[in-house]
């Protein structure tokens, strides 16, 4: 008996020495999220030893243990602050992601700080799912968007991406079987990778950033407020459809620091004039590098990235142009999509140049890329003028 309860007193020392947390009482875990402090408090009922081994029965029994123990203020917590600053679904998941980051690091050991975010989130109300592979615990989620890039498997008619493929670089995660998917019975909410709102930051973490370009025969130069961070949380962005992506926003700082600039020299130019600006803004103020020369691999940068990035490609472009057309003169606009390019059209009163019809509508080619012409709006490339595309968002003023 006197061994058992010696054996039982190390197991308890070591399991809070991992967690670095006391058994016998609450601890407060404080963290920085954007531009606030997130503070929390964990019950010791709620830690979990790390898996001796990775099992089915190892995830059950963790399960078993925090469902029975006071883990409803953490989630009411959580689900609060969402409420309380608007975060879309990708920013609420980075937001448990650094709590489970707190709860159990990462580094310590990955299978239980895996399970603590698949926990997090399903009692957050999704529906996600974790199997072991090649002994290796794969988080996925339900998600009925048109997401690429990243591995996904299809449950019962459901398809469900992979929340943590980037942990795992060099493996075929597709290959992973649509079996013994373990899940929260009640958790039944799609998640969304669409991000309408960027978080606010503190303004003392942006840089300022000087951009130039020259248009007539007048230089323009821009002192852009950026930050770091929104690389972070674009890190492991997925691709989304063009709608999605085209509507990331800019953040209030960024926002603040060049939309009204560009208002101000837009002022007094006629609509045409002032798009050919926006046109030319986008085509010759950044450096123009493919991405697997500049990544490695395909990646989409949102209109605050392209700003902050030393490079960027057309879809970065297209996506920039599209904003600010959106934000400063809110006209019709189609993304063209041929088969190593994508390019804008604009609507306006009447067509310039070669005209673009969809849906009965008249669109005007306005290339944010550049190219080996200088070209003007309606003109477009002639290693195009042959090929086939496909429109990929339509966007119109009354359906924001």
């Amino acid at each position: 008996m006197n061994r058992l309860l010696t054996i039982s007193g190390i197991l308890l020392f070591l399991l809070s020495t991992i967690t670095g947390f006391s058994q016998d009482k609450a601890h407060i875990i404080s963290f920085e999220f954007y531009n606030d402090t997130f503070n929390l408090k964990v019950d010791p009922s709620v830690l979990v030893a790390p898996p001796a081994e990775l099992s089915k029965t190892y995830i059950l029994n963790s399960y078993d243990q925090v469902n029975k123990g006071s883990y409803q203020a953490i989630i009411d917590t959580l689900t609060a602050y969402k409420a309380n600053h608007h975060l879309n679904d990708w920013l609420y998941y980075q937001l448990v992601r650094k709590t489970a980051q707190e709860i159990s690091p990462k580094k310590e050991n990955y299978e239980r700080y895996t399970f603590y975010k698949w926990f997090l989130m399903a009692k957050s109300g999704y529906d996600v799912r974790l199997t072991i592979a090649d002994n290796r615990i794969i988080f996925y989620v339900y998600n009925d968007e048109d997401i690429s890039d990243i591995p996904f498997t299809t449950y019962r008619g459901k398809k469900y991406m992979c929340l943590n493929h980037h942990d795992y670089a060099y493996a075929d995660l597709n290959k992973v079987p649509p079996y013994e998917m373990i899940s929260v019975p009640e958790a039944k909410d799609a998640f969304s990778y669409k991000v309408t709102r960027m978080p606010d930051f503190k303004p003392e973490d942006y840089r300022e950033k000087e951009i130039a370009f020259n248009y007539g025969r007048k230089a323009y130069h821009f002192k852009v407020m950026l930050n770091p961070e929104v690389e972070n949380i674009f890190a492991n962005y997925p691709g989304v459809d063009f709608e999605s992506y085209f509507n990331i926003p800019l953040s209030k700082e960024t926002y603040g620091s060049l939309i009204p600039m560009l208002k101000k020299n837009l002022e007094g130019m006629k609509q045409k004039k002032g798009v050919d600006y926006l046109m030319r803004f986008t085509r010759y103020a950044f450096l123009y590098e493919d991405d697997e020369q500049n990544f490695g691999k395909e990646k989409r940068l949102s209109p605050e990235e392209t700003l902050f990035s030393k490079y960027s490609d057309c879809d970065d472009r297209a996506a920039l142009f599209f904003y600010l057309v959106k934000e400063i003169y809110n006209l019709p606009m189609i993304a063209m999509l041929y088969p190593t390019h994508i390019t804008m059209a604009v609507q306006f009163d009447k067509p310039i140049g070669m005209p673009i019809v969809y849906q009965g509508k008249t669109y005007s080619v306005c290339e944010p890329t550049p190219q080996k012409e200088n070209l003007n709006i309606g003109q477009l490339s002639s290693n195009l003028k042959n090929l086939a595309y496909q429109v990929v968002y339509c966007y119109e003023p009354n359906s924001r």
